[in-house]
């Protein structure tokens, strides 16, 4: 099993800046691809980044430039550097990891962080 903590969220203004973090543990060795996804509210869960363990990266096109993904491997974390906030990027974030076998994927989500970003 792999346990996720997602820490960072808040309250900011439009323009602003947060980083989000997430720290895995448990069995975080069998961990291959991670990412953050959002949920804003009354909407279905997105994808926002997506990196793998060489640290190749993809974004969702409406935070290409804005958000930066990042891990640190022998740590076990992720990080999510989000600039130039807008309210649209108002949602809970959520880390996932990519686990288990070929044959046997697990994925992992973490409990979330509300990031809130006013007018």
């Amino acid at each position: 099993q792999v346990q996720l903590a997602e820490s960072g969220g808040g309250l900011v203004q439009a323009g602003g800046s947060l980083t989000l973090s997430c720290a895995a543990s448990g069995m975080a060795s069998s961990i291959k691809a991670m990412g953050w996804y959002r949920q804003p509210p009354g909407k279905e869960r997105e994808l926002v980044a997506y990196i793998k363990t060489d640290g190749t990266s993809s974004y969702a096109g409406s935070v290409e430039g804005r958000f930066t993904i990042s891990r640190v491997n022998d740590k076990n974390l992720l990080y999510l550097r989000m600039n130039s906030l807008q309210p649209e990027d108002t949602a809970a974030y959520y880390c996932r990891a990519d686990g288990g076998t070929v044959a046997t994927p697990v994925i992992y989500w973490g409990q979330g962080t509300q990031v809130t970003v006013s007018s």
